[in-house]
């Protein structure tokens, strides 16, 4: 017995256990692990304009709430600004329940100052009818 994902994606349902799981999660295990693609690439801004809405609130220990696709581009920008080098992007966890999704990841880069980075953080992200993140929340201690 097989789960259709789409018309050209099937999936074992030995991956689900006896039941399919709802149509909208399967959906949105596609989208975030396409997300996820992008991120491990390095696109991080073409990730941004493929998978945020324009409405979307990300939200981070380190500054609140950034509202709205253009302020959470420039941030983004920022950030990627401020990075010489990216050394992995690790995905250990994702899950997908409805329209929202939790991955747990690893991160490591060298910023221009020369320092190095590592982040292990919990993001969760809701997402709209169209694919699109609306709100995205990240969990990691401030050092």
């Amino acid at each position: 017995m097989t789960c259709s994902l789409f018309d050209d994606i099937v999936v074992e349902t030995i991956i689900f256990g006896p039941h399919c799981p709802r149509p909208r999660s399967r959906i949105m295990s596609v989208r975030i692990n396409e997300l996820l693609e992008y991120v491990r690439g390095g696109r991080i801004m073409d990730a941004m304009k493929e998978f945020y809405a324009e409405d979307t609130v990300m939200t981070e220990p380190a500054y609140g709430d950034t509202v709205g696709l253009t302020a959470n581009l420039e941030r983004e920008q920022a950030f990627v600004d401020s990075v010489k080098e990216f050394k992995n992007f690790e995905a250990r966890a994702v899950a997908v329940d409805g329209d929202t999704s939790v991955y747990e990841n690893v991160m490591d880069w060298v910023g221009t100052d020369g320092s190095d980075y590592h982040v292990e953080q919990v993001v969760v992200a809701r997402w709209n009818g169209e694919g699109k993140i609306i709100h995205e929340r990240f969990y990691y201690n401030q050092a």
